[in-house]
């Protein structure tokens, strides 16, 4: 049964809910799009409720955060009909399994204290740029072509030091990444797959408030609710001191650490891409 406060204010699995039917157009799970001015963007609740076989009450009792025990079935229907893959369709398992209560939150970590073997690791791997970051994207700890990639990021103070802050409100860091655009999508999609995890969380809370303030861009992708948990890949830098190089990066998790991660990046070797990255090291 869900309470009172919960039916006031929703819950994240409704607004998960809510913020994914917004995105997908009739004619994309094959119904007209009918005549005139849709006043919903996306699918009606109705709609979204007949493609899933569940009933238009029972629908909007569960995106309403009225009812808050939908089944495994009820969920792998939703997750279908709104198109979901991959990390979204499982972020819908996880946030339905948080509202009903099968599971609770995980535990936080007790600080942001990197383990001296990590940071072992982290200069065994130079002249490779590496750092680690906490769940919601505090820059931990770095090796020196790590902290020289993120240029200007450690002028800040070290409680300022967070890669989603860097790239919406630093000047480097707004022209660090092409394109900028993807780049910052991927981070917001991160931080709402930790914020399903961990609504409480006050760092993430302060954080999310801040940049909801300071940026538009970062306000409206954030209301998209999408979600995505970091992995490896590539990524172009236009860095101010070493020029263009394009690096393929790892990421790595840290166990027993409350979601810390560990990045490194490569370059092919012998490759332009390669000399720009180690003339990181030298550069002032």
């Amino acid at each position: 049964m869900a309470t009172a406060a919960a039916e006031t204010q929703g819950t994240e699995l409704g607004r998960y809910l809510k913020a994914r039917r917004a995105q997908v157009r009739p004619q994309d799970v094959g119904l007209p799009a009918g005549a005139g001015q849709r006043r919903t963007p996306g699918l009606r609740r109705e709609e979204l409720a007949a493609l899933a076989g569940v009933s238009v009450d029972y629908y909007i009792r569960l995106e309403r955060g009225r009812e808050s025990n939908p089944s495994t079935a009820v969920v792998d229907a939703l997750g279908r009909a709104l198109q979901l893959r991959g990390d979204a369709y499982e972020r819908l398992h996880e946030l339905a399994e948080l509202a009903s209560g099968r599971v609770s939150e995980l535990p936080a970590c007790s600080d942001n204290t990197v383990r001296d073997s990590v940071l072992q690791v982290l200069e065994s791997v130079r002249p490779l740029p590496a750092y680690v970051v906490s769940r919601h994207n505090r820059l931990l700890a770095a090796n020196a072509p790590g902290r020289k990639l993120l240029a200007g990021l450690w002028d800040w103070p070290p409680e300022q030091r967070n890669l989603t802050r860097y790239l919406f409100l630093h000047p480097v860091g707004r022209t660090l990444y092409e394109p900028w655009e993807e780049t910052v999508a991927l981070s917001v999609a991160h931080l709402r797959a930790v914020a399903g995890a961990y609504p409480d969380d006050p760092e993430l809370t302060t954080l999310v408030g801040e940049l909801v303030l300071k940026s538009p861009e970062f306000a409206r992708l954030w209301e998209r609710y999408d979600v995505c948990e970091r992995g490896g890949g590539q990524k172009f830098f236009r860095h101010p001191k070493v020029g263009g190089m394009t690096l393929t990066y790892e990421v790595m998790r840290l166990s027993r650490t409350g979601g810390q991660r560990m990045v490194v990046y490569q370059a092919v070797p012998g490759s332009p891409d390669e000399q720009a990255m180690l003339r990181l090291e030298s550069t002032e």
